[in-house]
C-alpha cells in the first residue's frame, strides 16, 4: 500500500490543536482542504481518527496510539534534512517567535536583541506573552519556536534545557525612615509589599520560597511589571521581593536601594523549551545558542 506522507503533518496538527480550523490555520490552509485532506487520512489509515465535539475535536484510541510513532517519525524526517542545511547568520533572513516571562523579557530579551543586531541582521523576533498556559504560547504546535521562563509539566513534544539559575533580592526606598543597609526579618514581616501579577510561575516560586522560610509578607498592591515596581517602591514605604538580575538594574536608580532578603530564598531556575521538530533545525539551533551565550554572560 502506497502511503500519502504530505497527510502526516496534518494529522500531527489536529492532534496538537484538536481545532479543524487552527489546525488549518496552522497548516496554511483553507477548512474545505483541511477537511479533503482529513476525508483521505482516515481512508489511509482505515478509522475515523478524530470526532467532532461540541468544543472541537477529540482523537479516537486508533489516533491516540498513532500519534508518537507518526510525531517521532516526522522529526526523525526533520533532522534529517534540516541537519544538511546550511545557515549562516549574517546574512540570513528569518522572523522567529519567542515566548519570554515577564522577567525574561526584561533582564534577558535586550541583550538577544543587541546580539542579533550585530552577528544576525536578518533575524527578527516577535514575542508572545508566556504566562501560565503553555499550549497558548503556540510552542506545543510548534508555531512559536521556544518558550523562556519557568517549564512545569511539559508535553513530550517539548526539549527543556536549563539555561541558569536566579536569586532573590530586595529593592526599598534609598531613603527609607525604618531600614538601612540590612533589612532584618522582623522589618520585613512589619512592611507593606509590592508584589507582581499575572502571578505566573515566577509567583509560585516566591511564595514556595517565603513559605519555606515561615516569612510572611503583607502584600499591600500588586501590579503588572517591573517597572511599576520600580515607581511605586520610590514613593512609598513599601518593600519588593524581585529577581536579582532586576534588582541590578534597579541599583542604579539614585531613588532606590537593592539589600540582601533577611533569609535565604534559595533560587529559581530560568529554562527554554522548543518543539522536538526543531531539535536540528540550523536557525533555531544558533538563536538557541546565543540565549545560553547571553544567558552565561549575565
Amino acid at each position: 500500500m502506497r502511503y500519502d506522507l504530505n497527510l502526516l503533518p496534518i494529522f500531527v496538527a489536529l492532534m496538537e490543536e484538536r481545532s479543524v480550523t487552527r489546525a488549518a490555520e496552522r497548516m496554511g490552509m483553507t477548512q474545505p482542504a483541511l477537511s479533503n485532506a482529513l476525508a483521505r487520512l482516515r481512508l489511509m489509515l482505515q478509522d475515523q481518527l478524530f470526532i467532532r465535539e461540541r468544543y472541537g475535536i477529540q482523537p479516537t484510541p486508533i489516533a491516540l496510539e498513532l500519534a508518537p510513532a507518526i510525531a517521532e517519525a516526522l522529526a526523525r524526517l526533520d533532522d534529517a534534512v534540516l541537519g544538511q542545511q546550511e545557515f549562516d547568520p549574517a546574512t540570513a533572513e528569518r522572523l522567529l517567535t519567542i515566548a519570554p516571562n515577564g522577567y525574561v523579557e526584561f533582564v534577558l530579551v535586550p541583550a538577544v536583541v543587541a546580539r542579533l543586531q550585530r552577528a544576525a541582521p536578518g533575524i527578527k523576533l516577535r514575542l508572545t506573552p508566556y504566562g501560565n498556559d503553555l499550549a497558548e504560547t503556540g510552542v506545543v504546535s510548534g508555531t512559536t519556536a521556544l518558550v523562556l521562563g519557568r517549564v512545569i509539566d511539559p508535553p513530550d513534544n517539548l526539549v527543556v534545557q536549563h539555561v541558569m539559575d536566579e536569586g532573590l533580592a530586595c529593592v526599598v526606598r534609598a531613603d527609607h525612615p525604618q531600614v538601612g543597609d540590612r533589612i532584618t526579618r522582623e522589618q520585613f514581616e512589619g512592611m507593606k509589599h509590592v508584589n507582581i501579577v499575572p502571578p505566573g510561575r515566577m509567583r509560585a516560586g516566591l511564595f514556595q520560597a517565603l513559605a519555606q522560610q515561615q516569612l510572611k509578607r503583607d502584600v499591600a498592591i500588586s501590579v503588572t511589571n517591573f517597572f511599576a515596581v520600580a515607581e511605586m517602591v520610590a514613593v512609598t514605604d513599601y518593600c519588593a521581593t524581585l529577581p536579582a538580575l532586576i534588582c541590578r538594574r534597579l541599583a542604579h536608580d539614585p531613588r532606590l536601594k537593592v539589600l540582601e532578603a533577611p533569609v535565604d530564598l534559595g533560587t529559581f531556575p530560568v529554562e527554554m523549551a522548543w518543539h522536538v521538530r526543531y531539535r536540528h533545525d540550523p536557525a533555531h539551533r544558533w538563536l538557541r545558542t546565543l540565549i545560553s551565550e547571553v544567558a552565561a554572560a549575565l
